[in-house]
């Protein structure tokens, strides 16, 4: 999907594209990716549904600057200021990573209803963060200061992580482009610095105030966030829904895109207009 069009987000520019007709239906991407997680997925839907999708602040072609809040208690405010702009009272949401965090956090902290939420792999519950994460921690300028070179290396082996199957060339070049140079460079370590388990805290023991019909979507090969924790999430959301896709890892836009297309498609049949 082509993000064609600028919102302005407290003086930020955030970068959001829609397609297709009929009922909405948003799509949230996580860390450290951006809207192209669903170039395969979002023509699908879009056969049936109006779909939106955005790069979160501080990612994709959303701006990038210094000083800059792009935590995940910024993140369900900007969902909801984008929900208000488009008009959207209860639209079907799709949510991976970080977007399901935000995605939770706007429905349970500032009362977004959606008519059904669908979430990938999602960061929930606590604690959570990849072992690069976690080396980091403490250690963000260090980092931030590594050559570009170096930079690039810690950047791929991290997204290496992400999937089950080996991306191409052509693949991983979309997700490491956002991250490189003098602006990129800097964003990428700046989103890992500002990383709390904080922001899902407030929400892990209220999950059980989920207001609409759940599906978890969960790869069993997912290597930063275990499949164990899916069925914990699971059983603290009234009738959510889990599917574990034997042979996806966290990224399952990547992994198993049918699956998603498929699930995604079947969740929105189920559930009355």
């Amino acid at each position: 999907m082509d993000l064609t069009e600028t919102f302005t987000f407290r003086g930020d520019r955030v970068r959001w594209g829609a397609e297709g007709e009929g009922e909405p239906l948003v799509l949230l991407h996580g860390t450290p990716f951006s809207s192209v997680v669903w170039r395969r997925i979002a023509p699908h839907l879009a056969r049936r549904r109006r779909v939106h999708a955005f790069d979160l602040l501080g990612y994709g072609r959303s701006e990038q600057r210094e000083g800059q809040d792009v935590s995940l208690g910024v993140q369900n405010e900007l969902f909801g200021a984008l929900l208000d702009h488009w008009g959207l009272e209860r639209p079907d949401v799709v949510a991976h990573d970080f977007g399901g965090a935000t995605a939770l956090r706007a429905h349970l902290l500032d009362a977004r209803d959606y008519r059904t939420l669908t979430l990938i792999d999602p960061v929930a519950l606590n604690p959570w963060g990849s072992q690069l994460v976690r080396a980091a921690d403490g250690h963000v300028d260090a980092y931030a200061a590594l050559p570009p070179y170096a930079h690039e290396a810690v950047l791929r082996a991290y997204l290496r992580g992400a999937t089950h199957r080996t991306l191409d060339e052509a693949e991983m070049a979309r997700y490491v482009e956002p991250w490189v140079g003098e602006v990129g460079q800097p964003a990428f370590y700046r989103q890992i610095a500002q990383m709390d388990d904080r922001y899902t805290a407030v929400i892990q023991d209220r999950l059980g105030e989920v207001r609409c019909p759940v599906t978890i979507l969960w790869g069993a090969r997912d290597a930063w966030i275990p499949v164990a924790r899916a069925y914990d999430l699971a059983e603290r959301i009234p009738g959510a829904d889990l599917r574990v896709v034997d042979d996806g890892g966290h990224l399952l836009q990547e992994d198993s895109p049918e699956t998603v297309v498929a699930t995604v498609l079947e969740v929105l049949d189920a559930v009355p207009a």
